[in-house]
């Protein structure tokens, strides 16, 4: 259930930065970018931000 949240919220994230720097600001693109950046050094370290975050609010894995 977590990996499909976490799989989610990227997705989510990513596809709002498109719309919003096509409709608002160029510059939203670097959130697409973060969220990029964040998924690929987690599959180095194991280590996301989000999962702590599901952690804390009671998220069972």
């Amino acid at each position: 259930m977590r990996e499909r949240i976490v799989r989610a919220v990227a997705g989510t994230l990513v596809l709002t930065s498109i719309v919003l720097a096509f409709n608002v600001n160029i510059n939203w693109l670097y959130l697409g970018v973060f969220v990029g950046v964040n998924l690929l050094q987690s599959s180095f370290t194991k280590f996301c931000p989000l999962e702590k975050i599901l952690d804390a609010a009671g998220i069972k894995k």
